[in-house]
């Protein structure tokens, strides 16, 4: 059985049976229905309760059924997320910026490389290497200010902290 019948979580279920009805109704081919099946199972079901590698599993089926360069970026998005969520930030930036080769209009994705270049600062600066952590916050402050442009209004915090440290122009 899928795993996107077996949850429990009203608001899963919802997305699943409008998501179903959808699928029915919109004219698509059975590759890219079987494709968002994969999609939504990862998304859903395993991604949401923390079953990464089911997750994962799913999402490269979605990726070898998908054709559609935007759906492709949000796939590509979400196995940048488990793979942030696993601490390997050096493959999790790879999927980031495969998903935005095929989207550059994911401030998500700018916003978590900036995340993880910020947090790769901090660490600079604990090993007391201060020219490599500036390295890593100019590059944070790149990706939040594409972000930032892409959604004007979010990211407030990060807004701050460019603003703070003088790299907001």
């Amino acid at each position: 059985m899928p795993r996107s019948r077996i949850n429990g979580n009203f608001i899963d279920k919802t997305f699943s049976v409008v998501a179903n009805i959808l699928l029915r109704i919109i004219p698509t081919t059975s590759g890219e229905k079987k494709a968002f099946t994969y999609y939504r199972d990862g998304v859903m079901s395993a991604q949401s309760e923390g079953n990464y590698a089911e997750a994962l599993q799913n999402y490269y089926e979605a990726m070898r059924l998908e054709i559609d360069p935007y759906d492709r970026s949000y796939i590509l998005y979400n196995i940048g997320l488990i793979h942030t969520s696993n601490g390997d930030h050096t493959k999790a930036l790879e999927y980031y910026f495969r998903a935005l080769e095929r989207n550059p209009f994911l401030p998500q994705a700018f916003n978590n490389m900036a995340v993880i270049c910020h947090y790769r600062g901090e660490q600079a600066i604990r090993q007391g290497d201060s020219e490599i952590a500036e390295a890593w916050f100019d590059q944070a402050a790149e990706y939040w200010k594409q972000a930032i442009a892409l959604t004007p209004g979010n990211y407030i915090e990060a807004h701050n902290w460019l603003k703070i440290t003088r790299r907001f122009e």
